[in-house]
């Protein structure tokens, strides 16, 4: 029984030693298998939480900065578009109804002026050449001659001094008499068409200022009639307001400066018509007192 006994101990010993053994291997590789199981995981979780992160910033911050980036050029080059885009035809039709009498002034303007110009250009004369040759028949007794060279010869001085003439025979009190009827004549040739002028250039003024307390008045009322007040329904308006007065001063301006122009020229005819018949009188009266020597 003691050999059985002593067998059993020591068998019962080298199992529990070999229990301890197998225990304390297994307590060192628990935490290894454990870290391996849980690493797999904790990888996984972290790239899950990247890609949500980067899912959910990349699409909301990019595309809003490039919107805020891009809507406002767009909204730019409309208005520039839209402004550029008014021609003469946009701006007679947003001026309103009171454009048509500005351009109907403006068109009887051009056309008197450009009918002055000719005129006048083709009265032009050198007075002093034309005096020379003048005196030259009339001292030489060729009367007829002189009345040949001013019919040849356009303008006022020339048909005064041919109306002077015609009365030689009659004293220098008729040619005189002659040459200021002639001259009264040529004046109102001259001035032809410059009252025409002077009104166009008071009444379009007054025009444009009509059509400027029209378009004032229409921007009031669409004001009164509507309930929310907006800038784009007075804009209509005052744009009728500021087109017609605009108008209105570009077509006085030249118009006036052509009638300003063309009132000096007429200045400068009757200067030149004034020495001229003083010249013929002049020219006469020496040649009586040489017939009566």
């Amino acid at each position: 029984m003691v050999g059985i006994s002593g067998g059993f101990t020591r068998k019962n010993k080298e199992s529990y030693q070999m229990h301890k053994i197998l225990l304390v291997l297994l307590l060192i590789m628990a935490p290894f298998a454990i870290a391996q199981g849980e690493e797999p995981e904790a990888i996984e979780t972290t790239e899950e939480i990247t890609e949500v992160v980067e899912e959910e910033v990349v699409p909301v911050e990019e595309p809003v900065e490039n919107a805020d980036v891009e809507e406002a050029p767009v909204v730019e080059e409309v208005e520039r578009s839209q402004s550029a885009s008014m021609d003469l035809k946009d701006l007679f039709i947003a001026g309103g109804n009171f454009m048509w009498p500005l351009l109907i002034a403006l068109i009887i303007g051009i056309a008197v002026a450009v009918e002055r110009f000719i005129t006048f250009s083709k009265a032009k004369l050198d007075v002093n050449k034309f005096l020379e040759q003048l005196g030259g028949y009339i001292r030489k007794g060729d009367l007829s001659g002189a009345e040949t060279l001013c019919d040849r010869t356009r303008g006022p001085v020339s048909a005064i001094l041919r109306a002077g003439l015609m009365r030689r025979d009659k004293g220098l009190v008729d040619v005189e008499k002659a040459i200021e009827g002639a001259g009264s004549i040529e004046m109102a040739h001259l001035e032809k068409g410059l009252v025409v002028l002077a009104t166009v250039s008071s009444v379009a003024p007054m025009i444009g200022f009509l059509g400027t307390v029209s378009g004032m008045i229409r921007a009031f009322g669409e004001i009164a009639a509507a309930k929310n007040v907006d800038a784009s329904l007075v804009a209509g308006g005052i744009q009728e307001a500021l087109i017609t007065t605009a108008t209105g001063l570009m077509v006085a301006i030249p118009i006036q400066m052509a009638n300003n122009f063309f009132i000096a020229k007429v200045g400068r005819f009757i200067t030149d018509m004034e020495e001229a018949s003083m010249f013929l009188v002049d020219q006469l009266a020496d040649m009586e007192h040489l017939k009566q020597l």
